[in-house]
């Protein structure tokens, strides 16, 4: 699901697409392209980008019709997407997105936010003082929000939640019984560009942040929400105090993650993992179920299931201690 709050300003022709961002040497049948999605969740009438050879399983069984990538990635695309070949894949992708939700690169404050007073939720919702709330808000039942928070356009929230104070929450949707701790910040744009050497593109980003029932997150953290896919934290996941998680994050159920932990964008976490405290984990990578990660670790590779890892770059425990002895 890409985020259902930005307009989608297609379909579009896909050879005027093609003109738009400068790749006028390559012409298909004329065709209308409906949306733009990531590898995975694409379909039918749509365009994706493959950039890596992280990404090889997913190209072989995307469903788009079209596909931004390499000279040399195009032949792992299965017969049913058209390989658009570019040298220059995130930016033109970046671009596309653009054209189709010209309204997700900014982030500027909430405009239509007003005093909870004045909205439903007067006699709905327990709050503190100076809560504000935007369009196309839906709050629950039993749900607190503490003083000084801003809950923006965009936004569900479920039954039984605790928000807290000096909270700013956008495009998000937040299941049941979830405790986002004060000073969070949830669904703000995520650190996309592409320097230049006159000024930087900001990448789109178009998904949203989904926060599963029984979720906890720890005070000072911030949430980026997705780009093309979006950032989820799994049910009964608790998250410390001052943890940054970027844009496509995926984190499953049950993992407990220590402060001051970073996660850079597009890295997926399975169930039951464990993060020690000032750990950092790069991007696109993928942490398996029942992981442990000792603190201040630097994890720069895929890890294995049930494996326990510490130090820098990030080793199998046992390794890691006997060289420290």
């Amino acid at each position: 699901m890409s985020n259902p709050f930005f307009k989608n300003t297609g379909p579009y022709e896909i050879n005027d697409l093609l003109k738009s961002i400068n790749l006028k040497n390559q012409s298909f049948p004329e065709e209308k392209v409906i949306d733009i999605k990531d590898l995975s969740s694409s379909q039918y009438g749509e365009i994706t980008f493959f950039h890596t050879k992280k990404y090889n399983d997913l190209a072989k069984t995307t469903k788009a019709s079209y596909c931004l990538t390499t000279e040399n990635l195009k032949s792992i695309l299965p017969s049913t997407c058209k390989a658009i070949i570019s040298d220059k894949v995130l930016l033109h992708t970046s671009m596309i997105t653009q054209i189709f939700y010209p309204d997700s690169v900014n982030d500027d404050f909430d405009t239509t936010v007003e005093d909870i007073n004045k909205t439903q939720y007067k006699n709905k919702v327990k709050f503190g003082r100076n809560v504000l709330i935007g369009k196309n808000v839906n709050i629950g039942s039993n749900c607190l929000i503490g003083h000084n928070s801003i809950i923006e356009k965009n936004v569900s929230i479920g039954d039984n939640c605790s928000i807290g104070s000096n909270v700013i929450i956008r495009n998000s949707l937040i299941k049941n019984n979830v405790y986002i701790l004060d000073g969070c910040v949830i669904g703000k744009k995520g650190f996309g560009f592409f320097p230049d050497k006159n000024s930087n593109l900001r990448y789109p980003q178009v998904g949203v942040v989904i926060i599963e029932d029984n979720a906890e997150i720890g005070c000072g953290s911030t949430i980026d929400r997705g780009s093309l896919s979006n950032t989820i934290i799994g049910k009964n996941t608790y998250l410390d105090n001052q943890i940054h998680i970027a844009h496509n994050v995926k984190i499953g159920d049950n993992c407990v993650i220590a402060g001051q932990v970073g996660f850079a964008g597009s890295s997926t976490l399975g169930n039951n993992v464990m993060i020690g405290g000032q750990a950092g984990i790069s991007g696109h990578l993928k942490i398996g179920n029942n992981v442990q990660i000792g603190g201040g670790s630097g994890v720069i590779k895929n890890i294995p299931d049930n494996t326990r890892v510490m130090g820098y770059p990030a080793k199998d425990l046992k390794n890691f201690i006997r060289e420290n002895k």
